[in-house]
């Protein structure tokens, strides 16, 4: 879990104030003992909630922003996703998606094109203190995400930093410049990471030996496809190490390139109303327990994903209730219904 800069303050003015007790208890006389530094003090270096890697410079100083994304053919190009720190693909009405990317360690002047907001997003953005941006939304969807404490840069309601694509026609041509929406924007607490992260020390694994139980050999793939419902899917393969979107609606050279890749089975219910072609719009409860496929390089891993609360870590477990850690990059999450959804491994 990250340490907090005030946390780091505290241990290094501990560790002075007890060496220069330790040379006052002496009897006055002892001038062995130097004067603390804090130089000498070991430099505690925080680890990014959203990607798991060290953040030597500490945390930015502002908060974690999620962009919501349109994903159709509607909404192309995509904008921005290569800056993005974690990405999450979420159902929409009428079986369309849409994208939550998160912006924390870098924050671009071009990110769209932006769309509506959801309920599912409280749950999204719980863990990490997630300040919204969308073009706007319902006024049902407005009053629950501000009823849950969340941050709104709703272009409904006047935020900064929105603007036009000439090459496009609303609702698909909005665009955000993050740098002026965080100019505007006040941090706001991390509960902990949005993962259990694997620990930089526990990455390297002992020898088995001749005695050890032979493990089981795990599944592998170079390609899958992520089902949302019976019209829209996300095929994925792995390239270079990584794993992209072949149906991606970004560019190949500016899409987000996923380290890992891990689809969750999660239950769908009615948000409590429709969209203007009167289909209902579901909200994605991201809470509980539920089937996890998790990807990362060839190795595919069933498991089980826990949230006990909407701002908990999503923690999970392995088939033999052994905990099961994320390597530390770049993670896209297919948030996919349970029951309807469904992966496909190549």
């Amino acid at each position: 879990m990250p340490v907090s800069k005030t946390s780091a303050r505290a241990a290094i003015l501990f560790t002075a104030a007890t060496l220069a007790l330790a040379g006052c208890s002496g009897g006055g006389d002892d001038k062995t003992t130097p004067d603390p530094d804090e130089s000498t003090a070991e430099k505690i270096v925080e680890i990014s909630p959203l990607n798991g890697t060290p953040m030597p410079d500490g945390r930015p100083d502002n908060p974690v922003f999620i962009v919501k994304i349109e994903n159709t053919y509607g909404g192309e190009p995509q904008i921005g996703l290569d800056n993005a720190d974690l990405v999450i693909e979420e159902l929409v009405e009428g079986g369309l998606t849409r994208l939550a990317a998160f912006f924390y360690s870098d924050l671009p002047t071009k990110v769209g094109h932006v769309r509506s907001m959801r309920t599912t997003d409280i749950g999204l953005a719980a863990p990490v203190g997630g300040q919204i941006i969308a073009s706007g939304g319902a006024n049902k969807t407005y009053k629950e995400i501000k009823r849950a404490g969340t941050t709104i840069f709703s272009e409904d309601y006047g935020a900064p930093g929105f603007s036009s694509d000439p090459s496009k026609v609303r609702p698909y041509n909005r665009l955000i410049n993050l740098q002026t929406v965080a100019s505007k924007a006040k941090p706001t607490s991390i509960v902990g990471p949005y993962f259990t992260w694997t620990p930089e020390d526990a990455k390297t694994e002992p020898a088995p030996t001749e005695s050890a139980t032979p493990a089981t050999e795990p599944k592998t793939a170079r390609a899958a496809t992520v089902r949302f419902s019976p019209g829209t899917y996300t095929d994925w393969a792995l390239k270079g190490g990584k794993w992209i979107r072949t149906n991606s609606h970004a560019p190949r050279a500016t899409d987000f390139k996923a380290d890992t890749m891990i689809v969750m089975f999660a239950k769908i219910v009615d948000a409590g109303y429709t969209d203007i072609a009167n289909n209902p719009v579901p909200e994605t409860v991201v809470k509980g327990t539920g089937r996890a496929v998790i990807f990362n390089g060839k190795t595919v891993t069933e498991a089980t994903w826990s949230k006990p609360n909407l701002d908990s870590t999503i923690s999970f477990t392995g088939a033999d209730g052994q905990p099961i850690t994320i390597e530390p990059g770049k993670v896209f999450v297919e948030l996919a219904p349970k029951g309807n959804g469904t992966v496909r491994l190549r």
